[in-house]
């Protein structure tokens, strides 16, 4: 018998009965290396991509736990949307094929809240919802959380992109100290990380390697005579590998806003970081960049320091870094969470004490390579995949980013797969939609209303 069969397991002998229906017969990675630490009880921190077999891994755990004759919410799945959170409930049912009297509900935002109660009235065993309606019913008392025994935090690192950081908090306040938890996610960033210390009680850690080597930054560097020739290259090397995200690094805050215009004007989607801006200029910038509206930023080090992007497909360095600790620095934060980054150096004869130093550093020797060709030049120029909307109300007014994802994916709105990251400032708000759906998010939140209120929305551009 292989080791990865579900028949290794300590599973009751209805589920695995319908496992084989079903015709599951073994493991994926993700659930061989979950599934026995969740089936004792343990809390489980769980990596791995969408589509690896996860849901499964917490259906089945949840399942072995269940008592169907205590008819009270025993376990409470978060989705960051409405259409996982479908998804999930559909494939618990499937997998609780052969336990009578089960009962699953769903409970998003942008679907009535009066008949959800009704609902809930009736008593549930399983609960599966987006964070700000389960939040919701939690602070009006319609969802009692007594008699949890599991909570599990589906795409966790997607529910902490769209905002919903403060619904988790009051959520996991409400439930009991003594449950055992389970986080799955697809990346796992310093966020994560501090939520995980922070709920969870002694994790186990089952990651699903990504099948390319972490380390997997190429540095190229490429000779220039002057800064015509630079703008050049950087505007070759874009039109080349065509990355979702760039960081262009320059040495000064005048440069980086000349480069950054030359691109524009140029038809790449840029925005500059520097000191000189004012902060709501500096908040919208690093908006528009990490939420994949604005393809290129160019930045100086010091404006760059606190930039927390996840996954950068490109660093450029238009002018090496005064110090090799930097240029490092920089670098490094391109190839990250197991994706593959490039790093492109320009360098003129100017700078041959820059690269010597740097040559110490890295103990290698570097030549410049040849720029791509510069027939690329007459390629058109990349847009990036969302567009951003600006909603002229923040946390003052009490906007939080389920009322957001409701109102956009309510009755005959756009699909939770198009709204990307949720930021929420004092006074504003800003959502990423994809960009073929932004008129119909438009029009879905000038029509709709955020907590009974009509708001101004705007398309901002880097």
């Amino acid at each position: 018998m292989s080791q990865t069969a579900f028949s290794t397991l300590n599973l009751h002998a209805d589920l695995l009965k319908n496992l084989t229906s079903l015709g599951y017969e073994s493991m994926t990675p993700i659930q061989a290396l979950s599934l026995p630490h969740i089936l004792a009880g343990e809390d489980v921190i769980a990596q791995g991509k969408t589509g690896s077999g996860k849901t499964a891994a917490f259906g089945l755990g949840l399942l072995e736990k269940l008592n169907v004759k205590r008819f009270r919410v025993q376990s409470l799945v978060l989705c960051p949307t409405r259409e996982l959170a479908d998804q999930v409930a559909k494939e618990i049912r499937k997998l609780a094929r052969t336990i009578h009297n089960i009962k699953v509900l769903t409970l998003c935002g942008g679907m009535p809240f009066g008949p959800q109660i009704g609902s809930l009235e009736h008593g549930a065993h399983i609960i599966v919802g987006t964070p700000g309606r389960i939040e919701e019913h939690v602070r009006k008392g319609t969802l009692n959380l007594d008699d949890l025994e599991i909570l599990i935090l589906d795409e966790a690192d997607r529910m902490l992109e769209m905002g919903f950081q403060d619904s988790l908090d009051e959520i996991i306040d409400a439930a009991p100290q003594r449950r055992q938890t389970l986080l799955f996610s697809a990346t796992y960033p310093p966020q994560i990380k501090s939520v995980a210390d922070r709920i969870m009680h002694k994790p186990v850690m089952a990651k699903v390697e990504s099948t390319h080597d972490e380390s997997t930054i190429q540095q190229h560097f490429y000779k220039v005579d002057g800064n015509e020739q630079r703008l050049t290259a950087l505007r070759l090397l874009l039109l080349k590998h065509r990355p979702e995200s760039t960081v262009v690094f320059c040495n000064t805050k005048r440069e980086a806003q000349e480069v950054s215009d030359d691109l524009v004007d140029y038809g790449f989607s840029s925005i500059a970081l520097h000191g000189d801006l004012e902060q709501r200029e500096r908040d919208q910038a690093l908006v528009l960049f990490a939420n994949k509206s604005t393809s290129v930023l160019v930045a100086t080090d010091v404006a760059a320091r606190g930039l927390d992007i996840d996954s950068l497909d490109a660093v450029i360095n238009y002018h090496l870094a005064r110090d090799t600790e930097v240029h490092v620095h920089r670098i490094g934060r391109t190839g990250r969470a197991g994706s593959k980054g490039i790093a492109c150096s320009l360098i003129s004869d100017k700078e041959h004490y820059k690269v010597a130093m740097l040559e110490d550093y890295l103990d290698r020797a570097i030549s410049g390579e040849p720029l791509p060709s510069m027939d690329l030049l007459d390629q058109p120029t990349f847009r990036p995949a969302m567009t951003t909307l600006q909603i002229d109300g923040g946390k003052r007014q009490k906007i939080r980013p389920g009322d957001i994802l409701g109102a956009l994916t309510g009755e005959s709105g756009i699909a939770g797969a198009q709204v990307g990251k949720i930021q929420i400032f004092d006074n504003f708000a800003y959502v990423a939609v994809k960009s073929e759906s932004v008129r119909a998010a438009m029009k879905k939140l000038e029509d709709g209303k955020l907590k009974g209120r009509s708001f101004r929305v705007r398309q901002i551009r880097g």
